[in-house]
């Protein structure tokens, strides 16, 4: 072990502690990332809507309309339960404060009349009243809401037994209650909070508190109170764990077991929200007129009372991201007890999820450090699958709550501060190697070194291979202008421009020859297209050199511009390390090598920058491209034909240049033929030519002059014809 791994292994271990400790304190942030992660695990697996005999009896805006708005006098929600009780209502609950006297009441109404007998005055009916006679004896079940003034605590209609001490400081604590109106309070067969989240900011609902305490009473929740009322049950059984105080594990309400947190809260498991758990208020309080079925819907429920009216802003946020009425969720707290489809979250989930960090976090710092980065990274994704498919499966198959998260996030940071750490200090040196020479070499020729074992070996090998050479026309004469320091700034900045286009279009470099290149394509790695590529890179040299030119960027004065001429043949050679064992370059040699430097010569000759040999232009026939002729190369028994490169595939699909490629193939045929007819499609190319953006005057100039020696006759003949 290098000294720079021992302090790799330690920085990493240190991050890893880091990330333990974090999580052990479990700040908001991540608590947060958890939940969200809870909530997606219910969307894609929410609870089954079944059809239990829970309903909620809903204050909606159709019956705001045709019954009057909110709130609506007593003596018709005495109706209403009164209504359900005829129904066979199990329970009714109220999601509902009745902390103010009602201000319809006839009695409330005329009390500040002046002049009104008080005998009078107590004859008149008080809402209140009739409210309470209603109630009077049948199951129904009253809310009351937290306050933060007031010493006021509602009254306890259950009994509450302990298999150990009395959890009296686990719940969330309850300061001060809204009053209910006395007759009310002590007519009701129960009484329950109606508070979902109290105290979280969170607009979510996730938990909800199934038990109040004031350090000395516990106070039940609603949908508790409706679940307990239903059953005729009097008493809450409360079990802790063992030897933990003030804890609560359970809480068994008559036949029924709920398994709670430690504070006494129930994890929702939502269903989504369905028309069929709703019926409307007025449907019930429609008498004789009550549609059929709405009965035999009451009939043995426990059903709840509550509003879905927007107005009355009683709506709140679900797991699965809807927004339902706040009633909806007390009854589907009794939906989810009724149907045992629980969620829960083991004491111990915390314990394991932080020695998951520390296990994980471990392995990758020694696997990063020791092996490499990407096995480390395999090894990370593998840990981030097992670990979202623990979480998954422990949800779907036992209702348990695994965060994936944290882990995952530990070990995601663990893996890029190791491999952050390897990469500036372990891999320095290769690092210097890249340095070094990637200037001189492409970017796949060095990845092949460095990833390659034996890749700097000599020898070479067969391959196709697309090779350019590109030449300074008039160098000679433009170094005789020049200073040695001009000269080698007018290269630097002409090499520099040029050679980009190599390394752009995916080819290598193979060296710079005084005012050459020399580049080639195909090698060290298979290159798609690579004749075509070529011929793309020839191209941008041409347009690069024409804006150097234009805003004089060799400072040679708008009179002298600099011109190139550019060869490229596609054919096997031989390419790999060649040189000494300690000195080497990475190079090709064969035939194929030898005919593009002839063809780039050749430019001069046929008065034309971009040249290709037919087995290039083959390859490439998207691109602009007109017969320079059969050119004899130096060395070459053979006459090698060779294309001249217009334009782009832009410009091959132009009118102009399809017109001028037919009178130019034809004059080539003619030329050849050695036909009269030569000199008449030689003016007319010419004419053609002159539309295109590529100046061809030098070019078809030096075509005219190989029909020079046909005859006279022939020529004045032609010239005769076309008068």
């Amino acid at each position: 072990m290098t000294r720079a791994q021992q302090i790799g292994v330690i920085v990493g271990l240190v991050i890893v502690a880091m990330l333990t400790t974090l999580r052990a304190s479990d700040p908001q942030l991540l608590r947060q990332a958890r939940e969200v992660a809870f909530d997606e695990y219910q969307r894609l697996a929410p609870r089954t809507f079944q059809d239990l005999p829970v309903r909620v009896v809903d204050i909606d805006e159709a019956s705001l309309r045709e019954l009057g708005q909110w709130p609506w006098p007593r003596d018709r929600m005495a109706r209403l339960v009164d209504r359900l009780s005829q129904m066979g209502a199990s329970a009714i609950a109220f999601d509902i404060l009745f902390s103010e006297p009602d201000r319809l009441s006839p009695r409330t109404v005329v009390r500040d009349v002046a002049g009104i007998d008080p005998s009078l005055l107590q004859r008149l009916p008080d809402n209140d009243e009739i409210l309470a006679r209603s109630i009077t004896g049948k199951p129904v079940v009253l809310g009351f809401a937290l306050s933060n003034e007031g010493t006021d605590r509602p009254g306890i209609k259950a009994g509450f037994a302990f298999t150990g001490e009395p959890p009296f400081r686990a719940p969330p604590r309850i300061r001060s209650a809204t009053p209910l109106r006395p007759q009310l309070e002590a007519a009701a067969a129960g009484l329950g909070h109606i508070s979902l989240n109290p105290g979280d900011p969170s607009a979510v609902v996730r938990t909800v508190p199934l038990l109040l305490s004031d350090g000395a009473q516990l106070y039940p929740n609603l949908a508790l109170e409706a679940l307990r009322v239903a059953q005729g049950a009097s008493t809450y059984v409360l079990a802790d764990a063992p030897d933990v105080p003030d804890t609560i594990t359970m809480i068994k309400i008559g036949e029924f077991v709920v398994p709670v947190t430690s504070a006494g809260e129930l994890w929702l498991y939502v269903s989504p929200d369905r028309a069929d758990r709703y019926i409307s208020a007025r449907a019930i309080l429609a008498g004789n007129g009550t549609p059929s079925g709405i009965d035999a819907a009451i009939q043995g429920s426990i059903v709840f009372i509550g509003t879905s009216a927007a107005g009355l802003q009683d709506i709140r946020t679900t797991a699965l991201g809807e927004n339902v009425a706040g009633v909806s969720l007390q009854a589907q707290i009794v939906e989810q007890i009724l149907s045992e489809r629980f969620l829960s979250r083991p004491d111990w989930a915390d314990g394991l999820e932080i020695l998951s960090i520390a296990v994980a976090g471990g392995l990758l710092v020694f696997l990063t450090t020791f092996v490499s980065p990407a096995v480390a990274l395999a090894c990370g994704l593998l840990i981030t699958a097992l670990a979202l498919a623990a979480s998954w499966i422990a949800f779907v198959s036992g209702g348990l709550l695994f965060d994936p998260l944290a882990p995952i996030l530990s070990g995601s940071i663990t893996h890029f501060a190791a491999t952050a750490f390897r990469f500036l200090v372990i891999d320095r040196e290769r690092r210097e190697v890249r340095l070094a020479f990637g200037h001189y070499l492409s970017p796949s020729l060095l990845y092949r070194i460095e990833h390659t074992r034996n890749a700097l070996r000599l020898g070479g090998d067969d391959r196709e291979l697309t090779v350019m050479f590109v030449d300074v026309r008039n160098f000679t004469e433009i170094s005789e202008r020049l200073t040695p320091a001009e000269v080698v700034g007018f290269l630097n900045t002409f090499l520099d421009a040029l050679s980009r286009h190599v390394i752009a279009n995916e080819g290598t470099l193979d060296k710079f020859i005084g005012d050459s290149i020399m580049a080639f394509w195909n090698a060290p790695v298979d290159v798609s297209d690579h004749p075509g590529k070529a011929v793309h890179a020839a191209l941008a040299m041409r347009e690069t050199l024409a804006q150097l030119n234009a805003r004089d960027a060799f400072g040679f004065g708008p009179e002298h511009t600099v011109g190139i001429g550019i060869g490229v043949h596609t054919g096997l050679a031989c390419v790999g390390n060649m040189g000494a064992e300690t000195h080497f370059n990475y190079s090709a040699v064969g035939d194929t090598v030898n005919v593009t430097a002839r063809i780039e010569t050749a430019c001069k000759d046929v008065c034309f920058d971009i040249l290709v040999s037919e087995s290039t232009a083959n390859r490439a026939p998207q691109y602009a491209l007109l017969e320079a002729g059969a050119l004899p190369l130096k060395g070459k028994s053979t006459r090698t034909r060779t294309f001249a490169v217009i334009g782009d595939d832009r410009v091959a699909v132009s009118a102009e240049f399809r017109d001028l490629k037919a009178i130019h193939a034809r004059m080539i045929e003619a030329l050849a033929l050695r036909s009269p007819s030569t000199r008449k499609l030689l003016r007319a190319a010419k004419l053609k030519a002159a539309e295109l953006p590529v100046d061809l005057t030098d070019f078809y100039r030096r075509i005219s002059r190989r029909t020079e020696h046909f005859s006279q006759g022939a020529a004045q003949k032609e010239d005769g014809s076309a008068t």
